[in-house]
């Protein structure tokens, strides 16, 4: 029914940046918020950032500062900006639909920060 796709993973050097890209396709209601998350192996999964339909967005502390969740100029797309990468931001990353009706989720992408 709705379909979310995540990318813009890859191999960063520590400080360095990417931007993940989080599109939503399918039946989509007209309002809805997205969550980016990630997990790394071994350890639970981990809320990062909330972008709510109506703009605000809220942070966890470990990326405050470093990562950005916006929309694009579709309201379908939405990025995550993670500058000032760490070796501890290793990790599946994954984007999450939520709605009055129920969410779905991404496949992630893999984000690897090598020193």
């Amino acid at each position: 029914q709705v379909q979310v796709v995540e990318s813009g993973g890859g191999l960063v050097q520590s400080g360095g940046s990417l931007k993940l890209s989080c599109e939503v396709s399918g039946r989509t209601l007209s309002a809805y918020d997205i969550g980016w998350y990630r997990q790394a192996p071994g350890k639970e999964r981990e809320y990062l950032a909330r972008l709510w339909d109506n703009g605000l967005t809220q942070y966890e502390d470990a990326v405050k500062g470093r990562f950005t969740i916006f929309r694009g100029t579709t309201k379908n797309v939405v990025y995550l900006q993670m500058n000032n990468l760490k070796h501890e931001d290793t990790a599946g990353y994954y984007c999450e639909y939520i709605s009055g009706r129920g969410d779905a989720w991404g496949r992630g992408t893999q984000v690897t920060v090598y020193s």
